[in-house]
């Protein structure tokens, strides 16, 4: 039960309008992605995004689903009223290190969640790992459905994609992801709140393939905020971990 649910949450998904979700003007993204994201709220009164990765199966950041508290997808209807959807149970990587998170620093920020049943009009995305070697200025798409003004919950709950390279020296711990339009000069594309958990994205053989999860992000200049860096957590050393998980608890990955 989400006894403990702040309403808040629910309000700003249902009431979102149609603008953009992440800051600085992101669009819709394309089919496949806007399928395969979903919204997870917490009975802490937290939201995040996740991506299906099975027909039952959530992948989204450890930061996201602490101990001590309880999740549920949430699903819009037709007239954009939310519906909660149960999690049968949920796994965040056991090296996981919230502290190292909180400084912008590398940790298996990556988390499982196992939906009771699946979710209609939804689909999974495959997963990989970015392309080797990793190299500044590759390019690579985030997704999520967090708030496109920061503060306001109102301006989230639509998925939403920005096109985002790497920056300095990406390897298989952490990438640094900016707009090249701003360069984190001043505030662009990127991440915000709620689109922690969401999926960075790889064109691998003419698909979308999940190859990272949006861990944190930063205003311009490295400032509190969003809109300079998004940071995100590859799937390198983590895709072992998620398809054992997944294996035991009996999820098919798509592929």
């Amino acid at each position: 039960m989400l006894r403990a649910l702040k309403l808040s949450v629910l309000f700003a998904v249902a009431l979102a309008a149609p603008a953009s979700a992440m800051v600085g003007g992101a669009a819709a993204p394309a089919g496949d992605i806007a399928r395969a994201v979903v919204t997870i709220v917490g009975s802490r009164g937290n939201f995040c995004s996740g991506t299906l990765i099975a027909r039952d199966l959530v992948l989204s950041a450890a930061h996201c689903v602490g101990p001590g508290a309880d999740y549920k997808i949430v699903q819009l209807d037709a007239q954009r009223q939310p519906q909660l959807r149960d999690v049968r149970r949920v796994a965040a990587h056991p090296d996981f290190d919230m502290r190292a998170i909180l400084g912008h620093r590398a940790s298996a920020d990556v988390a499982l969640l196992q939906l009771a049943a699946p979710l209609a009009g939804k689909a999974p995305l495959p997963i990989g790992a970015p392309s080797d070697p990793l190299e500044a200025g590759q390019r690579f798409t985030v997704a999520g459905i967090g708030v496109a003004i920061r503060g306001d919950g109102k301006s989230g709950g639509t998925i939403r994609a920005a096109s985002l390279i790497a920056t300095g020296r990406p390897g298989r711990l952490q990438i640094r992801l900016v707009d090249p339009a701003t360069s984190n000069t001043r505030e662009g594309l990127g991440a915000c709140t709620g689109d922690s958990g969401g999926p960075a994205l790889e064109q691998q053989d003419g698909r979308a393939v999940i190859v990272g999860v949006v861990s944190w992000s930063t205003g311009a200049n490295n400032a509190a905020g969003c809109g300079g860096l998004t940071g995100v957590t590859p799937l390198t050393l983590y895709r072992g971990w998620i398809e054992h998980t997944a294996r035991a608890w009996g999820s098919a990955l798509g592929n």
